[in-house]
């Protein structure tokens, strides 16, 4: 872990031109980072830089190798290449490739970004992105733009059952918080509005009776 260390330490130094390159824990190593985009890891004293389409030409000419785990008994090659003593010499190519790989890291990160469904939000999943849809809410931004309330209240529209936590799930997925994690002030504003609504609702019934 020494190593590692103090390799983090000296990458971070190298790369400085990248901007705040950060490090946390991460593949049983350490991953490296500039405003939260992943482009290279260190392991075991090693630097990796994370492959992308630019990089992927000096890749295998310099037959860079990929690092890899051990998963389950199983040895795993994952997408990150490492730096050799030739290319950590040269300080100029290291910033160059590292540069692209970063860019890379972020096109793919945008495209995730773009291409996410309503059920990769927290507290969501398959079942409740077809309840979503049954309803008319088909995107994330659609869900965003009717908020968690007017979504709840078309929901139950079609399922008498949904009580507060789907509430407090829809709230938490438009934010990107699980509902546990909710603001304390929020919930008691959610549960007061949603035990309004019940009374309403119950109102509604004796009156139709």
């Amino acid at each position: 872990m020494d190593n590692s260390k103090r390799k983090i330490a000296e990458a971070k130094q190298r790369l400085a031109e990248l901007g705040d390159v950060q490090s946390r824990t991460q593949f049983g190593g350490y991953c490296l980072a500039v405003e939260k985009t992943v482009f290279a890891v260190v392991a075991e004293g090693e630097l990796y830089l994370r492959a992308c389409e630019q990089a992927q030409p000096y890749i295998v000419e310099r037959k860079m190798e990929p690092l890899s785990l051990t998963k389950r008994g199983v040895p795993v090659e994952l997408n990150y290449y490492r730096v050799d003593g030739a290319l950590w010499s040269d300080n100029e190519q290291l910033l160059a490739l590292s540069q692209l790989c970063l860019q890379g890291a972020k096109k793919q990160q945008e495209e995730r970004q773009n291409n996410r469904r309503l059920k990769d939000l927290p507290n969501m999943g398959i079942r409740m992105e077809m309840l979503l849809r049954q309803v008319g809410i088909q995107t994330i931004e659609m869900l965003i733009q009717k908020g968690a309330k007017r979504s709840w209240l078309l929901l139950r529209s079609c399922n008498k059952n949904l009580g507060l936590n789907v509430l407090y799930a829809l709230q938490g997925a438009i934010i990107g918080r699980h509902q546990a994690a909710l603001p304390q002030a929020m919930k008691e504003e959610l549960r007061v509005w949603f035990e309004y609504n019940e009374q309403q609702e119950r109102k509604k019934k004796r009156e139709q009776n």
